[in-house]
This record gives structure tokens, C-alpha cells and sequence, in this order.
């Protein structure tokens, strides 16, 4: 898919590698001159894409976040989503003003569907640390990196990093799959369709009135038998962000050895403050009347509720592209909140809660809250500069829990 970009940037990026590992060497005339002989031709092109785009951490697909002017000689490291980009700066601390660390996936970009630029690619092919999630999203990535690049470079794909303890997306009951199949149990459904007959009378077109949509949905007894796909949202787990952290430490320090005790250092005080909120969320949950929570949504938290062993429904799996829910889907979510008792429906960030007010509009009583947990899918820089952290969004996350348990 990239071989055509690829020819075209080859030579750019090679005379980027060049000048990478020689500056040291040369003086002021010779590097003027290279930049010079630079500006003709196809390098000439790629270059000013290169400096207008990734090296000011700008990107067509939403700007990326740069901490610092980019400099050949400094240690250059890449991540694609925020969490990874906030573990880097933490494990850096005081070496971060030294270090040019970008953001890939800036301005509340969506990686589910991002496509890299020209910038983009010349940014991870020249740097020296790339870290990426290594999921379906990021099937881009592959190719990149066996495109023309930095020898030395040193990439983290967290996928690999979890190894075994990667988790298959799964679709639970009641969610709504990829072909707009809702998945019901039997007995659930003879229950529900009991108690929906005895709680009051509502057709199927009103509640699809109610949710605003059109949907060709409808249920079955049996999972799908799609492709074996695994779920990505693996920064939502605590106790995975510590591993992690671990492994950026220990990949850092073998990228520049001179500050190797520092990385190791700071990776360990942060690991304690990760350690810490773990068990604040362990003893909310251990303290909780329910341990189920309800999201009329897309559902990328599965590694957080493993962790503690909670119960979910959903409307949707956390990488699914759908947005309007099936009447069964809405029906079943609906008896779930009667059934439970349950007092919140959850949404993630910048839903338009359409299926959450549809799915409340079909309870008994009609009255539960919608709250927000933040998978950290649409950070910005106006949050970045506002102080937001990976460690904030997820004692903020705790909050909510506290309210939806």
C-alpha cells in the first residue's frame, strides 16, 4: 500500500540518516552545503514536506505533539497515543527539555482511523524510539518500518509487550456485532422478553423513534465467527501501564546510556503512583454493592474490568465503527438497567449519547444518570497544556466508578 510513497521519500530519508549520524563531523560549511545539494530534485520535495509537516508536529490527520525544536543530535522519540507520550515524559522527567518527543496522533485524533502522512512516515522512519499499540489500528506500521530508517532504531509494540496476556475482543451478550447481529443468551431473552411484557407496552417503532435511527439489526443464540481480533485498549489497565513503563525505562536507557539510572529511576516512582490508584480502584470495587456496569456506547475498557473482576454490557465492542444501536440491543440494555437496578449508564468521551438516552427512555423508571469514562481516544494539546495526564484521566475515571457501582 505504501510502496508507491515510499520510493518517493527514499532518498530524503536516507540523506536524513546521513546527516543524522555524521553532523558531529562535519562543520558549518559541509552542512550547509549538503543541505543545499539537498534542495534539488525529489529530496528537495520530500524535505520541505518534512519540515512543514512532521518536524513542527503538524499532520494532515490531526497535529501531533512535539516537547521541543527537533535536533539530529538529540535523542528522538515517537509515540503514537497520548498515554504512551505521558509515560515517556514521566520516565524522561528533567531529561524531557533535552529529548524531542512527538506525539503522533495529536489533537484528539481517532487511531481507529488514522492514516499517517508523508511527515508522519519520515518522522518514525529517522527517529531513534518509536513506541506504538501494535493493534488492527495500526497496520500501517508494519510497512514503515520495513521501509528505508534509522538502523538503529528501537521500536515498542505494546501488543508484544502483553504477549500471552492480550485479550480477544469479545461480544458479550446483548452487544450489538459487526454485522448488526445482537448477541442474546436464550433464557436472557425469554426473561426480558417476560418482563418487558409485564413492565409496559412499547413497539419496536417507537423505541427506534426514540433512539433516532434506522437499524437492520437482529438477534442470535450463537457468538460470531469472525477473525480471531484482539482487543487494543491496552493502556486502560494500571496494572498493564506499569509493564509497560517498564519496558519504555529499559528501551530508553539502551538508546542513550548516559542517563540510563535516571529513566530507570523515574520509571520506578511512577510505577508506585500506578501501583497506588490500582488499589484505590481494587477497594472502591471490593466495596461496591454491584459489580456491573452498563455502556451505551462502544466498550474499550475490558482490560480495566478484567482487573477487577467486574461484569459489563455493552452496546457496542470498543473498535466497532457502528454509532446506532439495534432495537434489540437498546431492548436488551434497557431490561439490564431494570433488572440490576443500576443507576448510570456510561458513554466514552464525545459521545452524542443518542443510544444512552434511547436505552433509558425504555426503563421502568426512566431516571438514571449518563457519566462519561475517558479512554483517552481524543486528548488534545489544549488538554495537554490544561495540566491532563494519563494518571489524572484515570483517578477521574475512579471517580465516576465510584458513582456508577
Amino acid at each position: 500500500m505504501w510502496s508507491d510513497l515510499y520510493f518517493e521519500v527514499k532518498r530524503f530519508i536516507m540523506y536524513k540518516l546521513k546527516n543524522k549520524f555524521r553532523q558531529l563531523f562535519l562543520t558549518a560549511a559541509t552542512v550547509g552545503a549538503a543541505c543545499l545539494l539537498a534542495g534539488c530534485g525529489v529530496g528537495a520535495s520530500a524535505a520541505e514536506a518534512g519540515d512543514s509537516g512532521a518536524a513542527e508536529g503538524q499532520s494532515d490527520a490531526g497535529s501531533s505533539q512535539n516537547s521541543g525544536s527537533s535536533d539530529s543530535q538529540r535523542l528522538q522519540v515517537v509515540a503514537t497515543i497520548f498515554p504512551e507520550y505521558d509515560w515517556v515524559k514521566e520516565i524522561l522527567g528533567d531529561q524531557a527539555d533535552n529529548v524531542d518527543l512527538t506525539l503522533l496522533l495529536g489533537n484528539g485524533t481517532d487511531m481507529h482511523s488514522f492514516q499517517p502522512t508523508m511527515a508522519d512516515i519520515l518522522k518514525v522512519s529517522t527517529c531513534d524510539v518509536f513506541i506504538y499499540v501494535g493493534g488492527e489500528s495500526d497496520s500501517w506500521v508494519a510497512d514503515v518500518l520495513k521501509g528505508a530508517g534509522n538502523p538503529e532504531r528501537k521500536a515498542i509494540n505494546l501488543m508484544d509487550v502483553l504477549g500471552d496476556q492480550a485479550k480477544e475482543e469479545e461480544v458479550v451478550e446483548g452487544m450489538q456485532d459487526e454485522d448488526g447481529h445482537t448477541h442474546v443468551e436464550a433464557d436472557s431473552a425469554d426473561a426480558h422478553d417476560s418482563d418487558a411484557d409485564s413492565d409496559k407496552e412499547r413497539t419496536e417503532s417507537e423505541v427506534r423513534e426514540d433512539s433516532s435511527h434506522d437499524s437492520e439489526g437482529h438477534s442470535h443464540d450463537e457468538g460470531t465467527d469472525d477473525d480471531l481480533e484482539y482487543d487494543e485498549h491496552v493502556w486502560l489497565s494500571l496494572k498493564n501501564a506499569s509493564l509497560f513503563c517498564d519496558t519504555i525505562a529499559s528501551t530508553l536507557a539502551d538508546a542513550d546510556p548516559e542517563h540510563a539510572q535516571l529513566y530507570q529511576q523515574n520509571a520506578a516512582v511512577y510505577e508506585e503512583k500506578l501501583a497506588a490508584l490500582d488499589q484505590d480502584y481494587q477497594t472502591t470495587v471490593d466495596g461496591s454493592q454491584s459489580k456491573t456496569l452498563l455502556f451505551a456506547d462502544r466498550f474499550p475498557f475490558r482490560y480495566l474490568t478484567d482487573d477487577y473482576n467486574l461484569t459489563y454490557y455493552a452496546a457496542f465492542t470498543g473498535c466497532s465503527a457502528e454509532t446506532d444501536a439495534s432495537f434489540e440491543t437498546i431492548t436488551f440494555l434497557a431490561g439490564k438497567l431494570d433488572e440490576l437496578k443500576l443507576p448510570v449508564v456510561l458513554t466514552i468521551e464525545n459521545s452524542d449519547q443518542k443510544v444512552a438516552k434511547a436505552v433509558i427512555e425504555n426503563t421502568n423508571t426512566r431516571d438514571q444518570k449518563i457519566l462519561t469514562l475517558n479512554s483517552m481516544q481524543s486528548v488534545t494539546a489544549q488538554d495537554m497544556e490544561e495540566g491532563t495526564t494519563y494518571l489524572s484521566i484515570m483517578e477521574n475515571n475512579l471517580q465516576i466508578l465510584k458513582e456508577a457501582l
